[in-house]
Parts: structure tokens; sequence; C-alpha cells
């Protein structure tokens, strides 16, 4: 793959020194995955670069190579603010709106330094000087590997960095399941099996390797599922007196929603989850097969978005309003559905 903005990368990056990577709220593999692997090219190239991330990730990515040195805004605004202030450039890397890391995005809003975006979600706002969207590609770390290739960083690539850029294809393509794979894709984690990543260890660690808590947290939401067999959907929910119940902690949720698709003939399925902070906020993940669009779904109901099969959205009030609204519009796309 080619990129127009491919010297003019290579420039900003040889002309910097002092580089900070940050990935969206509530990073994921693909963003834990993205932002490790270009730290530990960074550090190849001999340059200081810091991950500044909105919180902290889920500890199921604790393994990931160099996540130790990972820096979280959310325990030290100063300390933050101060290394955006400090750096001469920005990547920000699986998000392309300032809004998805809070308060950090008004101080990134402010910096004097060069921004570069490197994302695969649809509809980019135009706040970086450099600009690498991909919304047909399946994930940020598969962008980023192609990046890579247009640097001539081949042979910088290794085992922690492939590791890295594994986990973000691996898991923003639900293990290789979603529409957005491709034979390129293949071609691709192909090159990083090369150099000997482990790669059913990454898959164990991140799918096999749960908590109590998260288990039970599982348990809960397949006990509240619910098969509309008419439009070919299932819907489960979590309360937010069960997170408190269950000793909730942060990741325990995520792939959840992905369990409402093994049941048979359901194309697309929804999960709402209460914030355990904020009863009356429902982070809401949607997941499809085929080509319903989850995504417009979302969009156009619970102020969402996303990718066609992957896709996120919120509501305000608690999980049963939101399930209220969802069984009002899920009519609308019936036609779709069937």
């Amino acid at each position: 793959m080619k990129f127009e903005n491919t010297n003019k990368l290579k420039q900003l990056i040889d002309n910097s020194n002092n580089i900070v990577i940050i990935p969206h709220t509530n990073p994921d593999g693909d963003a834990v995955g993205s932002c490790l692997a270009l730290h530990c090219i960074f550090k190849k190239l001999k340059k200081t670069s810091i991950v500044l991330s909105p919180n902290t990730a889920p500890d199921f990515y604790s393994w990931t190579p160099s996540f130790d040195q990972i820096v979280y805004f959310e325990d030290n605004p100063k300390i933050g603010e101060k290394i955006i202030n400090e750096c001469d450039l920005i990547f920000t890397l699986d998000f392309n709106d300032l809004n998805r890391i809070g308060d950090l995005g008004n101080i990134i809003s402010k910096a004097s330094s060069n921004i570069v975006m490197i994302d695969h979600h649809q509809n980019p706002k135009n706040y970086a000087d450099l600009i690498f969207s991909q919304p047909d590609i399946g994930s940020t770390c598969e962008l980023l590997y192609e990046i890579f290739m247009s640097l001539n960083y081949k042979k910088l690539i290794d085992k922690d960095i492939s590791t890295c850029l594994y986990l973000g294809i691996m898991t923003d393509t639900g293990s290789f399941q979603y529409s957005s794979v491709s034979s390129r894709t293949h071609k691709i984690v192909s090159d990083l099996l090369k150099n000997k990543i482990n790669n059913s260890k990454i898959y164990n660690k991140v799918y096999n390797d749960s908590s109590k808590s998260r288990l039970n947290i599982l348990g809960s939401a397949l006990n509240n599922l619910t098969h509309l067999k008419s439009y070919a959907t299932a819907y489960m929910y979590i309360n937010r007196v069960d997170l408190e119940r269950f000793d909730y902690k942060k990741g325990d949720s995520e792939g959840i929603v992905n369990y409402g698709l093994s049941l048979k003939d359901v194309i697309f399925c929804a999960i709402f989850i209460e914030d355990i902070n904020d009863g009356d906020n429902v982070k809401i993940s949607f997941r499809s097969i085929g080509d319903f669009p989850c995504n417009k779904f979302a969009e156009e109901n619970f102020n969402g978005g996303g990718h066609i099969n992957a896709s996120g959205g919120r509501f305000e009030g608690s999980a049963k309003k939101a399930i209220e609204h969802f069984l009002k519009v899920i009519p609308n796309y019936k036609n779709k559905l069937l």
C-alpha cells in the first residue's frame, strides 16, 4: 500500500526526538497493540517516546511488550499535560476525534507540536497535521504495519513489535471473522508469524485467562440474553447492581457481546452495560455478521458509530430504558436483518 504522506511522515519522525503516542479512552487490543508497536519502533530508532493513555488499560493486556511503560493521564493530569507540552510530535492511534480522549483532548488541541493521526474508523475529524485514515482496513495495527512498510521499517519489526501488531489485528477482526479481513490481512499475519510470535499464547492471554469477576459478569450477561427471532437479533444487559456484586474490573465485559452472535440464526447483537459510577449512563456495544451496518444503527439511535460489524453507542438513563428504546427502533431495520 502506498501513502501520499509517507515522505512528510518520515521527515517529521526524523526531526523529532520527544514523541508522545496516545490511544483512545478505555484502550482495547488494537489501541494497546498499535501504540506499543509504534513505541517499540521508536526505541529501535533511538527516539524518546511515551505512550500516554487517557486511562488504564485492562489487566489482561499486561503481558504485552512494554505495557509497563504506559503512562496514565488519569493518575496525574499535571504530569500528562507536562508531557504533551514538552514533546515535539504527537501520534493519535485508533481514534479520529479528540472527544474520544476526554480532558486530554483539550490539552492536545492547544499543543504546538505536529499531530499525526493513524486510524481506521469512519468520518475522521480534521484535528491532525497529517492523517492516515483507512476505514476499509480491519484494524489500526494492520494500517500501522502498512505504514511501517512504506517507511522501509521492515527490518525493525522484531518479535515484540510483531506481537503487538498481531494483538491488535486479532482482537479488532474478532479473531479474523469480520468482513474487513482480506487476503492482505492474512499475508501480514503470515509475515508476523515469521518473527516467531506465540499466536496461541496471545489468544489465550486475551480470551482464556479470565478473572473470577470476568466470568461472573459473563454469566450475568448470558443469563439476561434475549433472542428476538423475528429480527435475527439478540441482546443482553448488565446492570450496575451486578457489576458491584461481582467486583467488576475494567475490561471484564470486553468481548461478551460476541457471544450473542453464536446463537443460531442471529446476525445482530447488542449488550447494554450500566456505568458502575453513573447510574444514568449506559454503554452499548453492537456486533453483526454480514452486511447489516451496526455502525449506522448505533449512529441513528444511540449517539454512536464505528464499523459495519462492530460499533458502540451510549444512552442516558438506565439499561431498562435503553432496551425499551432498542425494542422500539429495531422493527425499522427488519428488512435489513432478514
